[in-house]
């Protein structure tokens, strides 16, 4: 697997969600824009939010649940009932740097699934050169912040389609 430094960095976009299931339903917004070869590094402290948002991306997405933290299995392939890509679904707690994620074998579905990094920030980016970063603060009420990083994010449909997201919110 190629390391990979991103060519651009998009427009920081905010969201704030007042509860569990905005987040959800925020979530499952995002899932819907999502698309196979797309990379989402979240980070944020316990209880931030991470695996609930994941929730939501699944149901956009249209995958097989439920989606559970993945902390302990690291990662969790959720298979898409509807003919759309996987969701692959990694909690990067508990390893030890980009060498670690890398023996996880990932790229061998990183072009025909959707990739989900909890705890990703400062290993996860090394896996694609367009990835969008979401950073979390809050518990119950949350707010998340988005970057587009590389070609896909800088895309004006991509930027679009996150401009959407936020007013919606």
């Amino acid at each position: 697997m190629a390391q990979h430094a991103p060519d651009a960095v998009g427009v920081p976009r905010r969201v704030r969600l007042s509860t569990v299931a905005d987040t959800q339903a925020w979530g499952a917004r995002l899932g819907a824009v999502l698309r196979a070869g797309d990379l989402v590094v979240l980070t944020g402290g316990l209880g931030a939010g991470k695996t609930c948002l994941t929730q939501g991306i699944g149901v956009g997405l249209g995958v097989r649940g439920p989606i559970t933290s993945p902390t302990f299995v690291i990662a969790r392939v959720h298979p898409s009932l509807v003919g759309g890509p996987d969701l692959v679904h990694v909690d990067a707690y508990r390893l030890g740097g980009f060498a670690e994620l890398e023996d996880l074998d990932l790229d061998t579905s990183l072009e025909e699934a959707v990739t989900v990094v909890e705890w990703g920030h400062g290993v996860a980016e090394q896996l694609s050169e367009a990835y969008l970063e979401v950073s979390m603060r809050g518990y119950d009420s949350r707010t998340v912040d988005l970057v587009g990083h590389g070609e896909r994010w800088m895309a004006p449909a991509a930027g679009a389609a996150l401009d959407d997201l936020v007013s919606l919110s």
